[in-house]
């Protein structure tokens, strides 16, 4: 079965930028994490049902490759998908590009385990994720963001 995929759209803001008018670093992160939270409903992990089941992704590695900058007032499009699952983390994938010139500007993986709160205990993934499941997590400390969120193996 293939794993979910979701597609955002964003305009760079005022708030995204530096004094030239260039998105800081930062900023791609809130955009992934706009994403990620559609990717993780799509997952059957929506914002009201990890309210009501107190279980929540959480972030535990980032790996971001910065390939071009985007400007004020770029409209941006994040594809994100899910790349691997083990028991209790799974992998997160997305790519920023600009559509009006079919520029690349960031490519990133995330690392995230299932936590229940206020308790802070790691969960097992859903029992129906396992069938997203590809063999082996990479080794941490390797970034692995070229390889595999190009789209290319």
């Amino acid at each position: 079965m293939t794993p979910p995929q979701i597609r955002a759209e964003v305009q760079v803001m005022f708030f995204d930028t530096d004094c030239g008018g260039v998105v800081s670093n930062i900023a791609y992160l809130r955009f992934i994490e706009i994403a990620r939270t559609h990717l993780a409903a799509e997952l059957g992990l929506s914002l009201r049902e990890m309210a009501e089941k107190q279980a929540y992704p959480v972030v535990v590695r980032t790996e971001i490759d910065y390939r071009s900058a985007a400007k004020l007032g770029d409209r941006l499009v994040i594809d994100g998908w899910l790349d691997q699952v083990a028991r209790a983390r799974f992998w997160c994938a997305f790519r920023i590009t600009r559509p009006e010139d079919s520029t690349l500007i960031a490519q990133c993986r995330q690392m995230l385990a299932l936590i229940e709160m206020p308790a802070g205990k790691l969960l097992r993934l859903p029992e129906h994720w396992q069938e997203y499941r590809k063999a082996g997590i990479y080794p941490e400390g390797e970034c692995q963001t070229a390889r595999n969120v190009s789209g290319k193996g």
